[in-house]
C-alpha cells in the first residue's frame, strides 16, 4: 500500500534524517534500521563518514604520485628497487 499510510513502523525514526529525499524518502534495502536503534543508526552514520573520508584520502595517495612523479632515489638500494619502479 501507500507508504504515507503505514505509520506503525520502526523506519518513521529516521524520516526527518539529513539525506533523506523524495521519492523514495528513507531508503535501507539491507533493513540495517529495522528495529528503530537511534543510537545504532547513528553509529553507523558516523562509520560511514569515516569511511568515506578514508576512501578519498586513498585515491587521493594513489592519484597524487602520478600527477606530481614520484620521489627520486631507491626505495631498497639492496633490491636495486626504485622508487619510480612502484
Amino acid at each position: 500500500g501507500d507508504w504515507a499510510l503505514y505509520t506503525d513502523s520502526p523506519l518513521r525514526a529516521f524520516e526527518n534524517e539529513l539525506g533523506v529525499q523524495e521519492p523514495v524518502g528513507f531508503w535501507d534495502p539491507l533493513g540495517f534500521t529495522a528495529d528503530g536503534d537511534a543510537l545504532a543508526f547513528k553509529r553507523r552514520r558516523c562509520v560511514e563518514l569515516k569511511h568515506g573520508r578514508i576512501s578519498m584520502l586513498a585515491t587521493m595517495g594513489y592519484i597524487t604520485p602520478e600527477v606530481t612523479g614520484k620521489f627520486p632515489g631507491y626505495l631498497a638500494p639492496s633490491m636495486d628497487l626504485k622508487f619510480a619502479d612502484i
